[in-house]
């Protein structure tokens, strides 16, 4: 699941050669509503943060997004004296190109020759002798702001670690592309909880990763309802209305804005048997199945072949029919600030073989949060009644947010 962040006005949106051609760091700064309004990530308030880093042995959670004035925040920190002793990578890896949900191993940069401990695969939170010797840890990752991007699950493993070895942590605090609505079921914990939900929160919740870090303290969601020692370095000049891009993907497959806003509802469609674009250049932009082809709205075709961070895609080499929703000019109505509940039913419906729409094990469950939510489909409710069917949760998680919202 990570990146640094542009914000511009409706104009500078489309001028893409310009924004294209801009430095690293400008296209970080983030300008809001065509004013000379400035945003800034976490990262940029080094005041903030470094005097805490000082005579410390400091661990980094981080990856290819952790970037500050085009460096990485490794070699910033390392440039300010300050001591890293260890990396801590998630999902994706350090590098953020490798496969979603391949196993990353341990290695050594070869940039610093510094230690990078992945957590993802062997160990999903750090062991405690990988923390002995560690005097605080320093958190930065783009989050995507949907429950299941597995970096609010790596954060929060990062601060149980911490927590029960006393070690205090600084999240660096990074807007989110989808902060501006919450939707969807509230995650089943005591049925559906897993790596890619963990907690008692909508696929769409609302928050910074900050705000969430707060969150997970403030509910003691952390194991044995201990509290981490958390300091949270807050975005400069943000607020929730706050537009922007993501000038670097935050993982592989997520490689644009279309795809980002896509990406909350096209997950869901990772617990089928059709694709949604994994070994194509428009990744959570499409959808297709082979079967697909004697259904005349199916008006798009494409074949999945490997690429970055999509070494064997599903349907590998299978020439697929179906939606491309890269561009707003689709056969489905896209709303921008719920989660698309209309579309599912509508390729259910489109679906030849709807024995074999969804795939026979649980993930559907693991990725909606609901127990109900593949029958629901499968007996075509509508979109209303589903959408009751979340309410009561839904209102009493939004009650629970507000206590731990930083921006207005």
């Amino acid at each position: 699941m990570s990146s640094l962040l542009v914000i511009l006005s409706a104009i500078i949106f489309l001028s893409c050669n310009s924004q294209n051609s801009a430095s690293l760091d400008e296209k970080t700064k983030i300008l809001v509503d065509n004013t000379d309004t400035i945003v800034y990530p976490g990262i940029y308030d080094t005041k903030a943060y470094f005097d805490l880093l000082k005579d410390k042995k400091v661990a980094v959670v981080a990856n290819h997004t952790s970037i500050i004035k085009d460096i990485h925040l490794v070699d910033t920190l390392l440039n300010s004296g300050i001591n890293i002793v260890k990396v801590f990578c998630p999902e994706h890896g350090f590098r953020g190109d490798a496969d979603a949900g391949a196993i990353i191993d341990d290695s050594i940069d070869p940039t610093t020759g510094l230690p990078i401990v992945s957590l993802y695969g062997k160990n999903k939170k750090p062991y405690d002798d990988q923390l002995i010797g560690i005097d605080i840890v320093v958190f930065d990752l783009q989050d995507v702001g949907t429950r299941f991007y597995t970096y609010i699950s790596t954060l929060h493993y990062v601060m149980e670690a911490c927590a029960e070895n006393e070690i205090p942590v600084i999240v660096l605090d990074r807007p989110n592309p989808n902060i501006h609505y919450v939707d969807g079921p509230v995650l089943d914990t005591a049925n559906n909880r897993s790596f890619i939900g963990m907690h008692p929160v909508p696929v769409v919740y609302g928050m910074s990763i900050g705000e969430y870090a707060l969150m997970i303290n403030g509910e003691k969601w952390l194991q044995n309802k201990i509290s981490c020692n958390l300091t949270v370095v807050t975005c400069t000049n943000y607020s929730r209305s706050t537009k922007y891009l993501l000038p670097i993907p935050p993982s592989p497959n997520l490689p644009n804005d279309r795809s980002i806003e896509l990406y909350p509802t096209l997950c869901f469609f990772e617990s089928t048997n059709l694709s949604i674009g994994r070994g194509t250049n428009k990744q959570f932009q499409i959808i297709g199945h082979p079967n697909f082809n004697k259904v005349d709205q199916a008006n798009f075709t494409f074949t999945p072949q490997p690429n970055k961070g999509a070494s064997d895609p599903k349907l590998n080499g299978e020439l697929c029919y179906g939606f491309d929703l890269s561009e707003n000019n689709s056969i489905f109505e896209w709303q921008k600030e719920r989660l698309n509940i209309g579309l599912i039913i509508k390729v259910f419906s489109l679906f030849p073989d709807k024995q074999n729409f969804f795939k026979k094990n649980n993930s559907i469950e693991l990725v909606s949060g609901s127990s109900v939510f593949r029958s629901q489909i499968e007996n075509k409710l509508s979109e209303q009644e589903i959408r009751e069917s979340w309410e009561p949760q839904l209102s009493e998680f939004k009650k629970i947010r507000s206590k731990y919202l930083i921006y207005d």
